[in-house]
């Protein structure tokens, strides 16, 4: 699996699984692509408004962050400061990793 299938794969997910549709996701996969919409997203300065939503639902595990950092093969796209971020927002919403 790429990494654009792997964000397209949350994003139905959020949307089968937690009754969420992510509109605004999908068109940033669709101009930016995967790595650079991850990116985006876990630079923000604060969370997206799907982030909240999925936090609401109590689906952390569907966000961009939990992706990148559950999944080890993604590292190397990351710089290690934008892993932190991610791990850091993901600590601050009480996100429970699986390691």
């Amino acid at each position: 699996m790429t990494f654009d299938q792997a964000m397209f794969s949350i994003y139905e997910r959020a949307k089968r699984e937690a009754g969420y549709s992510a509109s605004v996701f999908l068109r940033m996969l669709s101009d930016n692509g995967g790595i650079q919409t991850a990116r985006t997203l876990i630079n923000a300065s604060k969370p997206s408004d799907g982030y909240t939503a999925l936090y609401e639902k109590g689906r952390l595990d569907l966000t961009v962050e939990a992706m990148v950092l559950e999944n080890p093969i993604w590292h190397e796209l990351f710089s290690p400061d934008e892993l932190k971020r991610a791990k850091t927002r993901l600590r601050k919403y009480g996100y429970k990793f699986r390691t």
